[in-house]
């Protein structure tokens, strides 16, 4: 069959090549692939800054952001053929840290874990894959052309979830919700805020295109003037930042108002000096006990979440984040600079 494969950490070596049929074993799902969505990621594994093939492997297939349809499923395993599923990526340690131990495998603590596409395990960019049901995810059937989504959607579940456990230090009733970044994390971060009941704005650089238009009809606030201007007139309860970008990211850091509870979730490349007071900013966390987070990755309960907050979602709205469809034997072309669109997919 085919799939999505690369050399880690060997830049041009991305292709879609023929590799073995899976074959299940005990307990696991065979699965009919139906997409994968491409992320930064992914992009940053091609180009050979980092990733893991599987011990003895040369190549990896690629692909974390899975969709597929059960093909066969063992007998008492909950599932059954035609399931609409998506496969979790994070695995625990072989010998499990406390935190893994406790289902928490996306908070591990020495960094032994596995992840399917990125490091030591192959993904799910493939014609067909298998997955242990124990790490399988139902999702709703109107949920089939979307999917793929859900990956992306575990990240912000979980970071709601953090924030609303640091918030709950001491009475803790948020309203306003600042998103930075308008790519599908921020998108989806403003689709659960909503659905908590916030008034939601989102703030991005982009002024035409899907992005304004895709806010505004989630019934969320479009912004695009700088974050300290945005921020000073909300003075958000929760601040969610999902571009990466250095400059947002220290801006962001001083965004929220008293008692604020700031998340990270981009990635930044490091090497970015910026120049910024340091004083002022611990000030201002300290004198209004506000919090500054970190959230990446997500367990089991983040993707039930997240798929119950897409089963809630107008998939239309869905639909229209994802702005570009590649198949799979045109797969190096997904990974190309696609100005002005959201998100792109691997049809499988």
């Amino acid at each position: 069959m085919r799939a999505l494969t690369v050399v880690p950490q060997t830049p041009g070596t991305l292709a879609v090549t023929d590799v073995d049929e899976p074959v299940p074993a005990d307990g696991e799902l065979l699965v009919d692939g139906l997409a994968v969505g491409v992320c930064a990621t992914d992009r940053e594994i091609a180009a050979g800054e980092y990733g893991w093939a599987p011990p003895g492997r040369e190549r990896l297939v690629l692909g974390h952001e899975s969709l597929g349809r059960v093909r066969s499923a063992p007998d008492g395993s909950g599932f059954a053929p035609g399931d609409l599923v998506v496969g979790v990526v994070r695995r625990p340690d072989p010998e499990p840290c406390g935190a893994c131990a406790r289902g928490q495998f996306d908070m591990c603590r020495n960094g032994r874990y596995t992840e399917r596409g990125i490091k030591a395990i192959d993904g799910f960019a493939s014609e067909r894959w298998t997955v242990e049901a124990d790490y399988a995810v139902r999702l709703d059937p109107a949920l089939a052309d979307v999917g793929m989504l859900l990956e992306p959607t575990t990240v912000v579940a979980k970071a709601w979830e953090q924030i609303e456990l640091v918030g709950q230090r001491a009475w803790f009733e948020p309203k306003v919700a600042l998103v930075t970044g308008a790519g599908p994390i921020g998108l989806l971060a403003a689709l659960l805020g909503v659905q908590r009941g916030l008034e939601v704005h989102v703030l991005d650089r982009v002024t035409d295109g899907p992005k304004p238009e895709l806010v505004a009809d989630l019934g969320a606030d479009y912004h695009t003037d700088s974050v300290s201007d945005v921020a000073h007139a909300l003075r958000p309860d929760v601040v969610i930042e999902a571009t990466g970008a250095t400059q947002v990211v220290v801006d962001a850091l001083s965004a929220s108002g008293t008692y604020g509870v700031t998340c990270l979730t981009g990635v930044t490349s490091a090497g970015r000096k910026l120049l910024f007071d340091v004083g002022a900013l611990n000030r201002e966390i300290v004198l209004e006990n506000d919090a500054i987070i970190g959230s990446v990755n997500a367990n089991l309960t983040h993707y039930r979440a997240g798929a119950e907050a897409l089963a809630q979602a107008d998939v239309d709205w869905l639909r229209r984040i994802v702005t570009r469809r590649v198949p799979l034997e045109d797969a190096v072309e997904a990974f190309a600079s696609d100005p002005g669109g959201i998100k792109t997919v691997l049809e499988l």
